[in-house]
């Protein structure tokens, strides 16, 4: 999962990053919404947003996102008991709230539900024909029998069943697995894919020439 969090305080975001990142996410952060604003069509799971930031407010910014049709699962940050923000941002547009201080459990799942919800699973695991994996357990199944997958190859399964059906390129791909600021090797992405194929079964996930792959039921 690839997640926006914006947020202008340092704190409260660095912990908030380093906690996602613990749970097998990838997040980028910035701290205003007027840089969110052309950011946030860039292939995002989930958008995590301050409803109090400086400048244009979170409020606005999900009104916005959504005036140019952009789909991506919001999840708006509110004051303890304002429930007039939440009101207000759920009427602008985003797809749920969570009250600071915030629990990284909470928001964990609440992520995890929304995200699941978007590539329209209703129920907790992901499935694509006999392949099933449980975002909140870090647990994967092929034809029930359980995967021995590491954290790279999980998080690759996971977003390719985000996306079953669907070609993703090798940017889409490095972008949903590294953030921006860290080492991102493009040769390493056809690495992954190889060694997920072998314990997966290679005709599972298709290579699209000059395009990207694609994951098949």
């Amino acid at each position: 999962m690839r997640i926006l969090l914006v947020e202008d305080g340092a704190e409260l975001a660095r912990r908030m990053v380093a906690n996602l990142t613990r749970h097998g996410m990838t997040c980028e952060w910035l701290t205003t919404a007027e840089d969110a604003e052309g950011f946030a069509g860039d292939g995002f799971t989930a958008m995590v947003v301050d409803i109090g930031l400086p400048g244009m407010s979170g409020i606005e910014l999900v009104r916005r996102l959504r005036a140019r049709a952009i789909a991506t699962p919001i999840l708006i940050l509110t004051a303890r008991g304002s429930w007039q923000e939440k009101v207000e941002g759920l009427n602008a547009g985003a797809d749920d709230f969570i009250v600071k201080p915030v629990r990284v459990e909470e928001l964990v799942a609440r992520l995890h539900a929304l995200a699941r919800r978007a590539a329209g699973h209703s129920g907790t695991r992901l499935m694509a024909g006999s392949l099933a994996l449980d975002p909140a357990s870090g647990e994967a199944w092929l034809a029930d029998a359980p995967l021995a997958l590491t954290a790279s190859e999980f998080r690759l399964l996971q977003l390719l069943l985000y996306n079953a059906g669907r070609t993703l390129t090798r940017q889409a791909i490095i972008d949903g697995l590294y953030r921006i600021d860290t080492d991102r090797d493009a040769n390493a992405i056809e690495v992954l894919v190889g060694r997920l194929r072998r314990k997966i079964g290679r005709e599972r996930i298709a290579t699209m020439r000059g395009l990207g792959y694609r994951l098949s039921a």
